[in-house]
């Protein structure tokens, strides 16, 4: 079984307003309600593609209540645990000549559900697959994420860590199975900035597998992917063609086609291509990736069918 880990999802409002004017009242065009959180999508990508996953995590108020509403209503299993303290987070992601997002705060996560929830982890059976994704409240301590990668570290877990700086590099010496920053926050860790050349991000990645990674995915937006594996095989690729809709969720649908594919196929390079296809279809979508879409995209690129 595949767990995803959300400890902050929200309910994101997208609003559309063609020609957005700072101190002005604007209206909007188009709007949308959906469950959120990086965890979260990469779960209902999954649930898209045709693969079950479990959605981990905490909520609160009436907005954790309808979160759960909707992810139940796509299908998505999940264990989240209620808390008392606060409301889990209403995210706006304005959409007009330039993408804009605020971001709420979430609940406050108390010691005795975060108790609860490393019941949870000590509930996972061996060969199952754990996804740590996106930021944490601050009402969690700073080194969450160590603290469960060295907790089920004896255990046969395939952990998946998509987070920036401290949240990824505190794990490093745990070996997760894959971790995926985009050549931004890659260079972030190193103190570059603008980290474009892919020769440049082969580079830093396997410094990265130095530290204890033992695959690397980078995502470059417009300029594609790399893939350093642990099996000394490189990979990269120039990103599809298409119109980008909606970033929102690209990155989290890397994460999600990559599983599939190496779930589906044991190949590194099935599964960096799925998970590029997948990412891809996310952004040229309204919403997240469909497995219709993710299918042409991959067959695009690869000229072959997507492993069943």
């Amino acid at each position: 079984m595949i767990y995803t880990v959300t400890f902050n999802p929200s309910l994101d409002y997208i609003v559309t307003v063609p020609s957005f004017t700072v101190g002005k009242v604007n209206r909007s065009t188009e709007e949308l309600i959906l469950p959120g959180g990086k965890g979260i999508n990469v779960s209902i990508v999954l649930r898209n593609l045709g693969l079950d996953s479990t959605a981990l995590g905490f909520i609160a108020g009436f907005t954790g209540e309808e979160l759960r509403q909707r992810l139940l209503t796509a299908d998505i299993r999940e264990e989240l645990i209620t808390v008392s303290n606060g409301l889990s987070r209403i995210n706006v992601k304005l959409r007009s000549e330039e993408e804009s997002e605020i971001n709420g705060m979430g609940p406050h996560i108390d010691n005795a559900s975060l108790q609860t929830f490393y019941k949870q982890l000590d509930a996972l059976q061996s060969g199952d697959i754990l996804v740590l994704a996106g930021s944490i409240p601050t009402s969690l301590p700073s080194t969450i994420y160590r603290d469960i990668m060295e907790r089920l570290s004896q255990r046969d877990i395939q952990i998946v860590v998509d987070a920036t700086k401290d949240l990824l590099c505190n794990v490093l010496e745990f070996h997760p199975f894959l971790i995926k920053p985009n050549n931004y926050e890659l260079g972030e860790i190193f103190g570059i900035e603008d980290l474009q050349d892919k020769n440049t991000v082969i580079e830093y990645a396997k410094k990265l597998q130095e530290r204890g990674a033992r695959n690397v995915l980078v995502s470059m937006a417009g300029d594609g992917a790399v893939l350093v594996t642990e099996t000394g095989a490189v990979y990269e690729s120039p990103a599809p063609k298409g119109t980008v809709i909606n970033s929102v969720g690209a990155g989290d649908s890397m994460v999600a086609g990559f599983l599939y594919g190496y779930l589906k196929s044991h190949s590194f390079e099935t599964a960096f291509y799925t998970g590029i296809a997948t990412g891809s279809a996310s952004a040229f979508s309204d919403y997240l990736a469909t497995r219709t879409d993710v299918e042409q995209i991959y067959q695009n690129i690869t000229s072959k069918a997507l492993p069943l």
